[in-house]
């Protein structure tokens, strides 16, 4: 079978593993010149199913949870284990209660074990939570990887060209994101930045709770930090404006002072699709199957969304004409 996957973000490239692996032979073909510049490669990479809990969904954590074990099976070595630790200012000290009281697979942490855990953010924080469970990657490195690995296994990739038309292939794969022409989608802009400082060290990804503007800090290699994110309803890709850059700066700095020594490495702005509900699509119709609305959680649902493709175009779900996971486990909950 001569399967054509339209986009290399997440969606795409985590669905043609999904057919490759199953036989297919896959053409990807993306409009721009490479990976990068879409707003898989300016996500956080947190793969948290636990924590989004808090706001989302509960088909979120249910396709999420299996999904740093999806990565590390299918690139070893670049999924970090090392939970997600949700701190708070002592005058925030109710959103962390909040939290708690909205998600599970956590356990509460003092001040000690905070330090325990990050010496570096020692005696700044009285209380946590720690999620044991989670983990969290590079999105760019896990990218250029799967690249990698399905060039291996004959994967096509046809970059700059224009795959409006899919002529010569048996079935295609939607995962255009933004650029598909579906009048349910709305556009979530999330605004980020790296920073890098060699005077601080953290091993797990960091949230720091605030009523109105909520942060994540992820480490990366290189002493850097990925620092996000805003979101704004919005499908402007403009670059970061001077309020956001003050907030996310003003709340890193809050974190651990050594963030206000830190090297500006880049600035970025993803705009990801969401339906109405934030919760994400597959979708049949005809020879084509659509991956769509993964809204803040790419790489978090990308393997679950991709599988239940895979499974669409082999006929594994014949009881599924117009699939649409999250929607069947809001039903039966």
């Amino acid at each position: 079978m001569r399967v054509l996957v339209k986009g290399a973000g997440v969606a795409g490239l985590t669905a043609a593993f999904e057919l490759a692996a199953r036989g297919a032979a896959v053409t990807i073909a993306e409009t721009r010149h490479g990976l990068g510049g879409n707003a898989s490669w300016m996500a956080g990479g947190m793969l948290a199913p636990w924590c989004e809990r808090e706001s989302a969904e509960q088909p979120v954590l249910d396709l999420g949870r299996d999904a740093a074990d999806w990565w590390d099976a299918v690139l070893p070595g670049h999924v970090t284990r090392a939970g997600t630790l949700v701190l708070a200012m002592p005058r925030d000290a109710g959103e962390l209660d909040r939290f708690a009281s909205r998600t599970l697979g956590h356990r509460r942490v003092d001040e000690d074990e905070i330090a325990s855990l990050e010496p570096d953010l020692a005696g700044r924080f009285r209380r946590g939570l720690l999620f044991p469970d989670e983990a969290h990657l590079d999105p760019r490195q896990a990218m250029a990887a799967l690249h990698d690995r399905l060039a291996a296994m004959g994967v096509e990739f046809r970059f700059g060209a224009d795959a409006r038309h899919g002529s010569g292939f048996d079935r295609q794969i939607d995962c255009t994101g933004m650029a598909a022409v579906d009048d349910r989608l709305r556009g979530v802009r999330g605004e980020m930045l790296i920073l890098r400082t060699p005077d601080i060290s953290l091993s797990c990804a960091v949230r720091v709770l605030h009523p109105r503007l909520p942060l994540y800090a992820v480490p990366r290699a290189d002493t850097q930090f990925m620092i996000g994110a805003t979101m704004i309803e919005s499908q402007s890709a403009g670059p970061v404006t001077a309020r956001s850059m003050m907030e996310l700066l003003g709340a890193a700095y809050a974190v651990h002072p050594a963030f206000g020594e830190a090297e500006i490495v880049e600035t970025g702005v993803g705009v990801r699709p969401a339906f109405p509900d934030n919760l994400p699509r597959v979708e049949a119709r005809g020879t084509t199957v659509t991956i769509n609305g993964l809204y803040r959680h790419g790489f978090l649902l990308a393997p679950a969304m991709a599988r239940r493709a895979a499974e669409l175009i082999f006929g594994h779900d014949k009881s599924v004409e117009l699939a649409h996971e999250t929607d069947r486990q809001r039903r039966s909950a």
